[in-house]
């Protein structure tokens, strides 16, 4: 089951970044979170409420997530909402060609 203990993003995000060799994506997110549980793909789409396919493509960056669902997610899963929110516009951003750096924050 999934660990509900929220984690710095300073500590997890930096040690994923560094085994991924750069910027994580909220695909790459979403993997490591699974592979992490040892979950396989349809165990993990059926806790999320998608189909296999859809966490499939959302994991190899060829689906985006809205922020509403990164949030919703991050809730299930136990893991920080603004880091969740925070990867999802940046796929978004990344998409439309924008050379930008998101940052987000609660308010």
């Amino acid at each position: 089951m999934i660990n509900k203990k929220k984690v710095k993003r300073s500590e997890a995000m930096t040690f994923l970044e560094s085994m991924m060799g750069g910027p994580l994506s909220f695909g790459d997110h979403l993997a490591a979170i699974r592979k992490g549980e040892a979950m396989t793909l349809d165990a993990f789409a059926k806790l999320l409420g998608v189909s296999r396919q859809h966490l499939c493509d959302i994991e190899k960056g060829r689906r985006k997530v809205s922020p509403e669902r990164a949030v919703k997610w991050a809730r299930v899963l136990g893991y920080s909402e603004t880091t969740m929110v925070q990867l999802a516009l940046q796929h978004m951003v990344k998409e439309a060609g924008l050379k930008m750096k998101v940052s987000v924050k609660a308010a």
